[in-house]
């Protein structure tokens, strides 16, 4: 369990690694998700669009952050998550996420904890980049 008192500013969360990700695990998120846009699943439809090749859905890559977030603190303490898609994952690829405490505060009788959270690739490139705030 978390504890606030003990958290500081500066602190990193536990990093996770996922992958490397699979254009099984791609055709399996296109169908949960309901998002089966060819630009995941078919090379040359990806191509055609102007793309290298399939590219990961910016939304797994989101959720493999978010498993970051919920590896530290139950899902329920997660009181806000957001990013922005810096760059394009490909299959193959395996993710990094980590993060760290940019600010502490009480609010409403909760006690928050904002962070500053990346997901990187294997080559260490930036892929998403938010923030997140959690209650401890």
């Amino acid at each position: 369990m978390v504890d606030y008192s003990e958290i500081e500013i500066g602190d990193m969360l536990p990093s996770i690694t996922k992958g490397p990700i699979t254009r099984t695990q791609l055709a399996l998120f296109a169908g949960a998700s309901g998002d089966p846009n060819p630009i995941h699943l078919d090379d040359d439809e990806a191509k055609a669009g102007g793309l290298p090749g399939v590219i990961v859905h910016g939304m797994l890559m989101m959720a493999i952050l978010a498993q970051m977030l919920t590896k530290w603190v139950p899902q329920n303490q997660v009181k806000a998550f957001s990013n922005r898609f810096v760059a394009m994952a490909m299959p193959g690829d395996s993710l990094t996420c980590m993060g760290s405490v940019v600010a502490k505060r009480e609010e409403n009788g909760l006690r928050l904890v904002e962070l500053e959270i990346v997901a990187q690739n294997q080559n260490g490139d930036d892929m998403l980049k938010g923030v997140a705030t959690v209650a401890i």
